[in-house]
Formats: structure tokens, sequence, C-alpha cells
């Protein structure tokens, strides 16, 4: 891996966890959709990271949604919980950011930030271990 290569991902690993903390500036302003989808990119960024550092890329995301599946979760490298949390954000970036009307209650969503932070920390110990 180049250097160029190393310092985006060290970028986008840092960008996941600058993001985390701007979701829960937005849960705490009541902006709850934006905040889903905060917490997406937090999880896409890091994942993004990881990929980087396997010399893969992407600039769809349902291919890094695959990829992630593939192999992450499937060989255990990430737990089943974290494959589903991510779907979970994935689908629900979706509604937020597309379906019109589409509003996400403060009690329905409050606690997936702990788990994000938690899905971004294993993403993290992952390039640890691989580099």
């Amino acid at each position: 891996m180049t250097n160029e290569s190393k310092e985006l991902a060290k970028y986008r690993l840092e960008r996941a966890f600058q993001t985390l903390d701007e979701a829960k500036l937005l849960f705490d302003s009541g902006y709850t959709n934006t905040y889903v989808n905060r917490l997406y990119y937090a999880c896409f960024y890091a994942v993004s990271a990881l990929l980087i550092c396997e010399e893969k890329s992407t600039s769809k995301h349902g291919q890094l949604r695959a990829i992630l599946h593939k192999d992450y979760v499937k060989t255990g490298l990430l737990s089943k919980e974290m494959g589903k949390h991510f779907d979970l954000l994935f689908q629900s970036r979706q509604t937020s950011d597309y379906v019109d009307n589409a509003v996400f209650e403060p009690e329905e969503v409050k606690n997936w930030l702990e788990k994000t932070r938690l899905f971004v920390e294993e993403i993290q110990k992952i390039l640890i271990a691989n580099n």
C-alpha cells in the first residue's frame, strides 16, 4: 500500500469518528433524519478506510455493502450483528434521504449512536490487526 493510500485510509477513519460527533449534535438538536444519515456515513467512511487498505475500491454504496458482507461478515472478521446494523443504517439512510415525509422518531433511533460507534471501533480493530 502506498503512503498516499495509508494517509487516505487514516483520513477516512478519522472522518468516521468525526461524523459520529456530528450525529450526536444533530440528535441533540432534534434532527433525527440527518442524524440517521450521519450514522450511516460514519460506517461508510470506516468501511471505505478498510477497503483502501485492502486495495479495493468502489464508488457505489451497494457494492461497498456487498463487499463488507462477503469479505468481512461472512468470514467472521466482523460480527453478523454489526453487519445487520450496517444494513439497518443503509436502508434507513435511503429512507431518510429519498422518502417524502419520512420521519425517524427519537425513541426509535436514539440507541443507534452507540452501536454505530461500536461498528466503527470494530473496523478500526481490523485495520490495526491488518497493518
